[in-house]
C-alpha cells in the first residue's frame, strides 16, 4: 500500500490547528459558538494556504456530535467518518473538471434531500471560477435560497473571475500566505515528529521556494525525506530545487558593481554549469537586490541574513547610487518576465547583466573590463582622466585597461561640483551621432522588423531629431504613434535595435515634431492633372513626343438602348 503523503497526514483536523489565518478561524469559531453559521461561504487566496482543509473542519464543526464545548472533538462517529473520508454528507466537487451545468443541475437536484447521516450537508465547491457562465446562473438560486440542512463552500484562487451575484450570496473569506517564520517552524515540528533531522538553512530554503504554501513546502520536504541518507542538508535542497548558492548571486550583483562584464558572465556560465535553474537563479539575484534596496532604505531589519551576508550587502549598497540600483532590478525583472517564453531561457540573464552593467553612473570610478579584438587605447594619468568630462559611447569595443582596476570607492554625486563639460564639443559629438543615426536609419528599421512589424510601420512615421549623450530623441508627426512607442515593451525593443546599429547603449526618448515640407508636399492630395501626369501610357507621351497635360476633359458615355418591341437601335 502507498505511504499516504505528508502534506495529506499533517493536515489540519481542528481550528486551532491551522496556522496563518486566524481571521478566518477566529470568526468561524465565534460563528459555531453563537450559532450564526451561514448557509454559503468564499474562500479565496493562494494555493496551498488552507482553504479546503478549514472548509472540512467547517464541515466537522456544525455535524459534530461530541459531549466538549470544542467544536470539532475528531472523536465522535461523525467528526471520524468525515475525518476519514467516509462520510456521504460531506461532497467534494472539482470545477475545473465539473464545469458544466449539468453537473451542477445534479447538485440542485440532490440538495433538496436530507443529509444521510450528519445534521448538515456540506458542499465544497474546490476552483469554483473555472464554472461556466450557465452553471454560475444554474447554481445562484440554489445559493441564494438553499435548503435548510445545505452548506455551500465555494474555494478559489481567482475570487476577480466569479460572478458580482454569487459573490454576494456569499461571506467571503480572503486567506493570505503565510509567513517565513511560521512555515519554518511547520517543518521543523513535521521533522521531530517523523524523527528526520534537517539543517536549518534547508528548511528555510525548503520554506522560502515554497512562496508561503504549506502544500508546497511539505510536498517538498516529502521529497527529500526520501531522497536524503539521514539528515536533509542545504546541498541536497539547492540540488533538488536547481538553486545556485548565495555566493554566486552576490558575486553577480558584485560584478554589476564593478562593472566587470567578462567576469560576471563567466560567472553566470559556472552557476548554470553547476545545475542552477536560469529562472531559479534570476529570481536569487532579484532577491539579493532587493536586499540592498532594503539597506539602502534604512529597512535591514526586514531581512533575514547572517551577520556576514549582512556585512557585505552594506558596503555594496554604498557603493551603488539608488537611481543605479532600481534600474539594474527593474532589468532583471524583466529578464524573469521573459524567461517564461523564452527559447534559451539563459540568454535574457545574461543580456539584463549586461545592459546592467554597462549603464552610465554604476560604479562611475570603475572601467568596465570586456576583452574584444586589437583595439587599443592611450593610457592617461588618472588625474588627468578624472578632469575630461563624460564622452559618448560610439561603439561597444572596449578593452582591458592597462592597470589592474581596484575595487571602487563610493561616489558622492554632487552635481553643483561636477565640472562642466565642453558645449562645443558636446554638440559636435551629438550632431556626428545623429548624422550617423539619421544615415543607417533603415538599418534600425530592419532589426526592429526582424522582431516586430507592427513596431516599424510605427517607426516609418518618425525621424529622429537629436542624440543627447546616449540619448536618443525621435520626433514623431502623430500623438497615437508616440504613445504606442513610449510602452514598455515597445521602447526596449527600439532601444535594442538603436544600440545594436549605433554599437552603444542608447536610452529612448519621444516628442511630437512637426512634418517637413517635402513631407507635407508628399501627403497633399494630387489634382486631376498631377495624377493623370503619373498614368505610365501619357508619360511615355511626355517623354518620346513632348507633349504636356494641358486639360482634362470627361465624356459621359449616351445610355444604350436594348433592342425590343419599341423597335428603337442600339447606337
Amino acid at each position: 500500500m502507498a505511504a499516504q503523503a505528508l502534506y495529506r497526514r499533517w493536515r489540519p483536523q481542528g481550528f486551532a490547528d491551522v496556522i496563518g489565518q486566524t481571521h478566518v478561524t477566529r470568526t468561524l469559531h465565534n460563528a459555531l459558538t453563537s450559532g450564526r453559521v451561514a448557509h454559503a461561504y468564499l474562500f479565496a487566496g493562494p494555493r496551498g494556504t488552507g482553504k479546503t482543509s478549514i472548509a472540512r473542519i467547517l464541515a466537522k464543526a456544525v455535524n459534530c456530535i461530541g459531549d466538549g464545548a470544542e467544536k470539532p472533538c475528531n472523536i465522535c462517529a461523525i467528526c471520524r467518518s468525515l475525518s476519514e473520508g467516509r462520510s456521504l454528507d460531506l461532497i467534494e466537487i472539482d470545477a475545473a473538471s465539473n464545469r458544466g451545468i449539468d453537473e451542477i443541475r445534479e447538485i440542485r437536484d440532490k440538495a433538496g434531500f436530507r443529509p444521510n447521516e450528519a445534521r448538515y450537508k456540506v458542499y465544497v465547491v474546490d476552483e469554483v471560477h473555472m464554472l461556466t457562465e450557465p452553471a454560475f446562473n444554474a447554481l445562484l438560486k440554489t445559493l441564494e435560497e438553499p435548503p435548510p440542512h445545505v452548506i455551500f463552500v465555494l474555494a478559489t484562487t481567482e475570487p476577480h473571475k466569479i460572478p458580482a451575484t454569487i459573490v454576494s450570496r456569499c461571506q467571503r473569506f480572503d486567506f493570505h500566505r503565510v509567513s517565513l517564520a511560521e512555515l519554518v517552524g511547520k517543518l521543523r515540528h513535521i521533522c521531530q515528529a517523523e524523527g528526520v533531522t534537517a539543517e536549518p538553512a534547508a528548511l528555510e530554503l525548503i520554506a522560502r521556494s515554497a512562496t508561503g504554501s504549506f502544500r508546497d513546502a511539505e510536498s517538498l520536504l516529502d521529497q527529500l525525506v526520501a531522497a536524503a541518507d539521514g539528515t536533509i542538508t542545504l546541498d541536497q535542497v539547492q540540488s533538488l530545487l536547481g538553486v545556485a548558492s548565495d555566493e554566486l548571486s552576490a558575486g553577480l550583483v558584485e560584478q554589476v558593481i564593478r562593472r566587470d562584464v567578462s567576469s560576471g558572465l563567466r560567472l553566470i556560465s559556472q552557476a548554470i554549469d553547476e545545475g542552477a535553474d536560469p529562472r531559479q537563479f534570476t529570481r536569487q539575484v532579484l532577491e539579493y537586490l532587493r536586499g540592498l534596496m532594503l539597506v539602502q532604505t534604512g529597512s535591514s531589519s526586514l531581512l533575514n541574513v547572517s551577520t556576514e551576508t549582512l556585512a557585505r550587502m552594506t558596503e555594496q549598497a554604498r557603493q551603488i547610487a539608488p537611481q543605479d540600483l532600481v534600474a539594474t532590478i527593474k532589468l532583471f525583472s524583466e529578464a524573469a518576465q521573459t524567461m517564461k517564453s523564452g527559447l534559451q531561457p539563459q540568454l535574457p540573464l545574461e543580456l539584463a547583466f549586461v545592459e546592467a552593467t554597462l549603464r552610465e553612473g554604476i560604479a562611475a570610478a570603475a572601467v568596465p573590463r570586456m576583452v574584444t579584438e586589437t583595439a587599443t587605447v592611450p593610457t592617461q594619468p588618472a588625474a588627468q582622466a578624472r578632469d575630461q568630462p563624460s564622452q559618448p559611447v560610439q561603439s561597444a569595443t572596449m578593452v582591458q585597461p592597462a592597470e589592474p582596476q581596484t575595487r571602487p570607492e563610493p561616489v558622492q554625486r554632487a552635481p553643483e561640483t561636477r565640472p562642466a563639460p565642453a558645449t562645443s564639443t558636446a554638440a559636435l559629438q551629438g550632431d556626428s551621432l545623429l548624422d550617423t543615426l539619421v544615415a543607417r536609419w533603415t538599418e534600425v528599421l530592419g532589426s526592429v522588423r526582424a522582431q516586430n512589424r507592427s513596431i516599424e510601420a510605427l517607426l516609418k512615421d518618425c525621424r529622429p531629431v537629436a542624440v543627447e549623450g546616449q540619448t536618443v530623441t525621435l520626433g514623431f508627426f502623430y500623438p497615437f504613434h508616440q504613445k504606442k512607442v513610449e510602452e514598455p515593451k515597445t521602447k526596449a525593443l527600439v532601444e535594442q535595435a538603436v544600440s545594436q546599429v549605433m554599437g552603444g547603449t542608447f536610452g529612448l526618448q519621444c516628442r511630437l515634431t512637426p512634418k517637413s515640407p517635402q513631407q507635407m508636399e508628399a501627403e497633399r492630395p494630387k489634382n486631376k492633372i498631377e495624377a493623370a501626369a503619373e498614368d505610365p501610357l501619357i508619360q511615355t507621351a511626355v517623354k518620346q513626343y513632348g507633349a504636356r497635360v494641358a486639360s482634362i476633359e470627361e465624356t459621359k458615355e449616351e445610355p444604350r438602348q436594348s433592342s425590343g418591341g419599341s423597335g428603337s437601335q442600339a447606337d
